[in-house]
């Protein structure tokens, strides 16, 4: 485990005593969005078909009616949860000494959800703390409460969460920029809908002898690392501009200012950043897979699901399917408050038995938040009922069948994928993080930036089949068998750097030959190291840095292809080595794979240490060659 991470603290003494929930309105079909989100144009309908036929949602919940006529306020639905709540818990509203709220925007710019909750509620004098952010603010603020009911500052501590996304939603909206809307700004109209959610903590559990006790939390920002997935305030042509920015907020509306986008290409890295941190957690011990008894994964649309259980499964930490829980089909995607909800729905539904543990994950992509949190079913000692009713549960709730253990991978090849991980995790992290990437995301690119990155990356992609193929030369003895697989994968890229140059020059590059470009430092380090571990006897750690490289294509380029399009003002033509990796880098690493489990047969932990190490220094190496671009 990396020395950085830092292990969740167990809480002894924070339960969860109560959880509420409010839908508005009777649920919503398919085939009745319309009345409530119109279609904008001819396209409409075509994009809803699609994204619907993906995220799985049957029904939803509007707080608008069909005039687009607001029914409940956003602080009025979280009050609403909280009084289901706080009945189900059997405790009065006065016992309660703190509010925490979780939300992705409130009614007003000002002043924070927390004290206009507390308003709307009539409570009595508490303190308060809001939270801004997208789908996990809700387990911010849940954070935030529990630690102060585990330190003794509170006895009894509320969170609530509520999203009002269809009011922006409404094709009125969409007017001042006669009906025109990007694909990102349109997925979300028939992506999210309308909810609340509260959970009661308290330091000692309820009264009917069988309490959730909420273990730990963890969170971890990576926005740091990449740029904006999700945003409002915004223009799709202008990132570098705030709505604030703008004469008048009419003005910024015709731009599209308030148009809340999806970047979809970017997404993907969420689910890969959220299954680190998922892997780091089972490293620490917080996490064992097998004793997982219920998952509940808070995702947007149901081919996720796939997505998560596929990582899961790579990573050998897989938590069976019949675990699982998720109401997205008829509960829709409701941001912040939805994990809360789930629960809520989860808890009325599922008999709990004393000791069974229940794990949530909630990712968020506005600019890639993940977040955990492990539950435990207790019995309380000092409670004799014979026949506990956990939160007040109706008698009617089924038992769920007895699940077969979970497939946790224990073998080399297992932990040295899971070791790998570490490495491009941290790796994956300062690329985002240097000056070049940060331009991308920020829009101030220039094709004099995209040329410097051309000239000194051409020399090096250059010399990939030529070390590659010297490694081959070395090769004896048993890995004599992987001299076939290196050659067929090098001489598919011998001639990429043509490409690669043709694309500098089509962007105005003025070297007449390859040979007049020139790898920066980093490019040098890097070839040195590469040729170096090929001139040696059977250089099987390579694999470790062909992880790296084709990693990037897979992984990073495909995020920054479309921002280059557009900032930098680059041509297809222009595009043309990028575009191809980010499309066939997956079946690369398809290959290498094979590569490593013939490795790793033959050569056991040795193997797997020099691939390691390996992996390593080209990470650190590959990296200083971005950072010395420009």
């Amino acid at each position: 485990m990396n020395n950085d991470f830092c292990k969740p603290v167990e809480y002894d003494n924070v339960y969860l005593l109560g959880l509420g929930a409010f839908l508005p309105g009777a649920p919503v079909g398919n085939e009745r969005i319309d009345d409530y989100i119109a279609p904008l144009n001819r396209q409409s309908a075509r994009i809803k078909a699609r994204v619907l036929g993906d995220n799985g949602i049957q029904t939803r919940h509007y707080a608008i009616d069909e005039q687009g006529q607001t029914r409940h306020s956003s602080s009025a639905m979280a009050a609403h949860a909280v009084r289901d709540c706080l009945d189900r818990a059997g405790i009065g509203l006065g016992e309660v000494s703190m509010l925490c709220t979780g939300t992705s925007g409130g009614d007003v710019g000002m002043p924070g959800f927390a004290n206009m909750l507390q308003g709307e509620l009539a409570a009595q004098p508490m303190e308060t703390s809001s939270h801004q952010g997208v789908c996990a603010a809700g387990v911010t603020a849940l954070k935030h409460a529990a630690a102060a009911v585990a330190l003794g500052h509170h006895r009894k501590a509320l969170v609530a969460t509520s999203e009002f996304p269809s009011r922006m939603f409404k094709r009125s909206r969409f007017a001042p920029n006669g009906y025109d809307a990007d694909f990102d700004s349109h997925f979300l109209r028939w992506m999210l809908s309308d909810g609340a959610g509260a959970m009661l903590l308290g330091d000692k559990p309820g009264a009917n002898g069988l309490a959730l006790r909420l273990k730990w939390v963890h969170m971890k920002s990576f926005s740091g690392d990449y740029p904006v997935c999700m945003q409002i305030g915004h223009s799709d042509d202008d990132v570098t501009r705030s709505y604030l920015d703008y004469d008048s907020l009419a003005d910024a509306e015709r731009e599209g200012a308030f148009l809340l986008r999806q970047n979809l290409r970017l997404l993907p890295n969420l689910f890969d950043v959220g299954i680190h941190e998922y892997v780091q957690l089972v490293n620490a011990g917080s996490i064992d897979p097998a004793s997982v008894d219920h998952f509940l994964c808070h995702y947007s649309s149901e081919k996720f699901r796939g997505v998560v259980d596929d990582l899961m499964e790579a990573a050998g930490l897989r938590i069976p399917q019949d675990r699982w829980y998720s109401n997205l089909t008829k509960r829709g995607n409701t941001g912040a408050a939805s994990i809360f909800i789930m629960l809520a729905d989860f808890l009325r539904e599922t008999t709990l038995e004393p000791g069974q543990k229940i794990l949530c994950f909630v990712p968020e992509s506005g600019r890639f938040t993940v977040s955990f949190l492990m539950l435990e079913v207790e019995t309380d000692p000092a409670a004799p009922h014979a026949d506990p009713e956990p939160l007040r549960l109706p008698e009617t709730r089924v038992a769920p069948p007895p699940h077969e253990a979970a497939q946790t991978e224990t073998g080399p090849t297992a932990r040295l994928l899971r070791d790998l991980a570490e490495v491009w995790h941290h790796y994956r992290s300062r690329m985002w993080r240097t000056k070049f990437v940060q331009k991308v995301s920020a829009g101030t690119l220039t094709i004099d930036d995209y040329r410097r990155w051309m000239e000194c990356w051409t020399p090096q992609v250059r010399e990939g089949t030529l070390w590659m193929r010297r490694a081959v030369d070395n090769l004896e003895g048993q890995y004599a068998g992987l001299r076939e697989l290196i050659l067929h994968h090098a001489g598919e890229e011998q001639f990429d750097y043509r490409v690669l140059f043709d694309d500098y020059r089509n962007a105005g590059g003025t070297a007449s030959h390859v040979g007049a470009l020139r790898r920066n430092s980093g490019g040098e380090a890097l070839n040195a190291y590469m040729h170096a571990r090929a001139g040696m006897l059977n250089p099987v750690g390579l694999l470790g840095g062909i992880y790296i490289i084709e990693g990037t294509g897979q992984r990073i380029i495909p995020a920054l292809l479309p921002v280059l399009r557009q900032q930098a003002g680059l041509e297809e033509h222009q595009l043309n080595f990028l575009r191809y990796h980010g499309e066939n880098d997956e079946h690369h690493l398809q290959r290498w794979l094979a590569a490593v489990e013939m490795v790793v047969a033959i050569g056991g932990e040795d193997a797997c240490a020099d691939i390691l190490a390996t992996a390593r220094a080209v990470a650190d190496l590959y990296a200083l060659q971005m950072e010395c671009v420009l």
